[in-house]
């Protein structure tokens, strides 16, 4: 499924994209929200993979917005504006839909968003290899870390922070350049951390305790796949 969100301050259109989402099997949609504000207060807690995104909108436009987000989704515009598709595509959007759009047109479009996803996936897949340790850069370092060792990683600012039984090693590697390397014991259930399921001692409502006495919270974003791939 890819999950998705609307940021659209007119009633119409929003009730035209939850239509057009709801019968489209793949998409799942997590909210639809009136201005950027509100969207931005959202995704500091849950990742999604697609945001469809007017451009016009209150208090913060639609460009700007994009700007601002540290990690973006897969983005495409809705507007009645052509005047900014040069500068949506500048910001790598992947599509620029014109209101009013039909349905084959709004589906030409996230199947392009699927097209990509399912690439991305698998050149993941091909990159993992069969090696039980990783070396990363830590300050002037690089450090040798073993897969079986680690619990847990955590993104913090412009950092993650890998836990080992004894130790915290901080790098500049992000989580998506993690996942890139890491085994398939290991799964990201929040924004912020991935963990490797062989620590897990139980899983109690929307909490993750590991044997190491960590708690760690699971987004509602990564639920779902968690529960049913994982547990």
């Amino acid at each position: 499924m890819i999950s998705c969100i609307i940021i659209e301050d007119q009633a119409p259109a929003q009730r035209i994209l939850q239509k057009y989402i709801s019968d489209v099997n793949f998409l799942d949609l997590k909210g639809t929200f009136s201005d950027a504000l509100q969207a931005f207060q959202f995704l500091k807690t849950e990742s999604i993979d697609l945001l469809f995104l007017d451009i016009h909108l209150p208090k913060v436009s639609g460009i700007d917005f994009i700007e601002i987000l540290d990690e973006k989704p897969h983005i495409i515009l809705t507007t009645a504006f052509s005047d900014y598709a040069i500068k949506g595509y500048e910001l790598d959007i992947v599509d620029y839909l014109l209101k009013p759009f039909s349905f084959e047109r709004f589906l030409k479009s996230v199947n392009k968003v699927n097209s990509i996803i399912q690439k991305n996936e698998v050149s993941l897949d091909s990159k993992k290899t069969d090696k039980t340790y990783i070396f990363i850069k830590s300050g002037h370092e690089l450090i040798k870390l073993h897969y079986k060792e680690l619990s847990y990683i955590e993104a913090s600012s412009d950092y993650t922070e890998a836990y080992s039984q004894d130790k915290k090693t901080l790098t500049s590697l992000s989580l998506k350049n993690w996942l890139l390397n890491l085994p398939s014991n290991f799964v990201q259930i929040h924004k912020s951390f991935i963990i490797n399921i062989e620590f897990i001692e139980k899983v109690a409502g929307n909490l993750v305790y590991l044997t190491n006495g960590k708690q760690i919270p699971i987004g509602r974003a990564y639920k779902d796949n968690f529960i049913s791939n994982y547990l």
